[in-house]
């Protein structure tokens, strides 16, 4: 199949929905909220982009996703959406992936890759040599009877304070990073621009990436899932860290 000439690409997040359509329209949104189902978040998108726009579509959705199939609902959105059937809603051919996943697709430069995601919860992918894993990481057991997301996601920064957030985010990071023996780290998310510093083989992420991601999301064909380097990223900036 060839890759589609218009992709309309949607993140679904906890707080908003935004979509675009191709590498450089503009960037459209609504408020989204712990009550939004599916079909309301299409309807949405539906009402401010004519179908005649688009060939395509990608949608990276903050929850488990399996072959191109919503496998659970989601922690911090509504109900209905499992099963629910994106190409009858907006009438085009449709993916879907993980949002954190649909990110790190964007923003992936080669070699060994972890993409944490900083945002209402914690998302994750881990990308070797191309071949993408999504992975649900926030909702893993970390300590005192919470999970992962519990302390590094948004609950956990409001609960803590920004600064105890902090140094939690540098523990969970650098446990992450040295388990999976990744070259490097990228950390997106709305929370990510909180964090003041960053080891050497870490780099802040860009929600604008999600978008990229969505469209190389078209690029790729089967399963696993697999992309190559972004030719436009430098390889020089995902250099491992030297630990002490």
């Amino acid at each position: 199949m060839k890759t589609p000439k218009r992709i309309l690409v949607i993140d679904v997040g906890g707080s908003h929905v935004k979509f675009r359509i191709g590498p450089k329209g503009a960037i459209d949104r609504f408020d989204s909220g712990p009550d939004m189902t599916a079909q309301q978040m299409a309807e949405g998108v539906a009402s401010r982009v004519p179908q005649s726009r688009f060939d395509a579509v990608s949608i990276g959705y903050p929850g488990l996703v399996f072959h191109n199939h919503i496998t659970a609902d989601p922690h911090n959105l509504g109900p209905g959406w499992v099963g629910f059937d994106f190409e009858q809603a907006f009438g085009k051919p449709v993916r879907l992936i993980n949002d954190a996943t649909m990110q790190a697709m964007g923003s992936y430069a080669g070699g060994r890759m972890l993409f944490l995601g900083l945002g209402t919860g914690l998302g994750g992918t881990l990308i070797i040599d191309g071949v993408i894993e999504p992975m649900e990481l926030g909702h893993m057991p970390y300590k005192h009877g919470r999970t992962y997301e519990d302390y590094v996601g948004e609950r956990g920064r409001l609960r803590m304070g920004t600064k105890k957030w902090r140094k939690v985010v540098r523990a969970v990071v650098d446990q992450l990073s040295q388990v999976l023996e990744v070259e490097y780290v990228v950390i997106g998310g709305g929370n990510a621009k909180r964090l003041k510093t960053l080891a050497p083989n870490e780099r802040l992420g860009d929600n604008d990436n999600a978008f990229a991601g969505g469209l190389r999301l078209w690029e790729s064909q089967g399963h696993p899932l697999k992309i190559a380097a972004a030719a436009s990223t430098a390889r020089r900036r995902a250099r491992p860290a030297r630990r002490k």
